[in-house]
C-alpha cells in the first residue's frame, strides 16, 4: 500500500493515507485506502476536477475506485465534484442531506461558486448534478475499509450547521478537519457558521485525535494539537466565548 504519492500529485501521510492540496482556494481532498474500499474525503469544485481526482486514484492504486465518500461540510469547494464518482457511497453530517437537496442550496452554492471564480457553465454544470449524502452521520460513525477502520464523527456546529471529520487510526493518528481548521489563513466565518459552538468543536477534534495526532486543515499545511489548540482560542477571544 506505500506508493509513489508524490509521483501522483499528493502527499503521503501514512500508509494508504494521503492528501492533495487543490488549486485555487488550496482546500484538501483526503484518501484512504482499505483493501476492500476507497475513501475520498471531499470531492473539489467542479465536475472536471472531481474527474481529474478519480483519474488520479485510479492511477494511485492501480485502477481502484472510489466506493466511500465523506463531505466534510457543504460549501462549493468541498462537495461539487461528487457527482464524478458514480457508485460510490455518500456520508454527511446529519442535516446536510436536506440542505443539499433543496434549491435554495444549489442556487447558493452556484453563487458562492462563481463569485469565487468557478466559471458560470462549470458551477452550473455541478450544481445540476449536485449529489447529497445518503448516509447521514448523527454522533460517530466507523467503516470498515478491509484492513482498515475509519471513524466518521459529527463534531460541530462550527464553520458550518454540518462539519464532518475523519480519524484515521495508525501509527501516527490523523484527523482531517475540514475547515474547523484552516492554516493558509484565517478561519473563514460565513453566515451559515455557528461562532458559539465552533471552539466546542475544536475541542471535540482535540479529544478525538489526542496530543500525538496529525491535524489536516481544510485549507493548508498540516499541524498539530497545539496549532489546533491556539486556534481554538483564537475563535473564543474573537467571538467572545468562553
Amino acid at each position: 500500500m506505500d506508493m509513489d504519492w508524490e509521483a501522483h500529485g499528493w502527499e503521503r501521510l501514512e500508509d494508504g493515507v494521503g492528501r492533495r492540496r487543490l488549486p485555487g482556494w488550496d482546500a484538501t481532498v483526503g484518501l484512504v485506502l482499505g483493501t476492500r474500499a476507497v475513501l475520498l474525503y471531499d470531492t473539489g469544485s467542479t465536475l472536471a476536477e472531481g474527474a481529474e481526482l478519480r483519474a488520479q486514484v485510479a492511477a494511485l492504486t492501480g485502477g481502484r475506485k472510489v466506493t466511500h465518500i465523506a463531505l466534510s461540510h457543504p460549501h462549493f469547494d468541498h462537495v461539487l465534484g461528487t457527482a464524478a464518482f458514480a457508485g460510490a457511497e455518500v456520508f454527511g453530517a446529519v442535516g446536510s442531506d436536506e440542505l443539499m437537496s433543496g434549491a435554495r442550496a444549489r442556487e447558493e452554492l452556484y453563487g458562492d461558486a462563481v463569485r469565487q471564480g468557478v466559471d458560470p457553465r462549470a458551477a452550473t454544470e455541478a450544481t445540476d448534478a449536485l449529489v447529497a449524502p445518503r448516509h447521514v452521520v448523527t454522533g460517530e460513525w466507523t467503516l470498515d475499509l478491509g484492513g482498515r477502520q475509519v471513524l466518521l464523527a459529527n463534531v460541530g456546529p462550527g464553520h458550518t450547521g454540518h462539519d464532518l471529520a475523519l480519524f484515521v487510526p495508525g501509527r501516527r493518528e490523523i484527523v482531517f478537519c475540514g475547515d474547523l481548521v484552516e492554516e493558509s489563513g484565517e478561519p473563514q466565518a460565513g453566515p451559515d457558521a455557528i461562532p458559539s459552538r465552533w471552539p466546542d468543536a475544536l475541542d471535540r477534534l482535540l479529544a478525538l485525535g489526542g496530543e500525538e495526532a496529525a491535524y489536516v486543515p481544510g485549507h493548508g499545511a498540516v499541524v498539530d494539537a497545539a496549532f489546533v489548540r491556539a486556534q481554538r482560542d483564537e475563535l473564543a477571544r474573537r467571538f467572545e466565548v468562553s
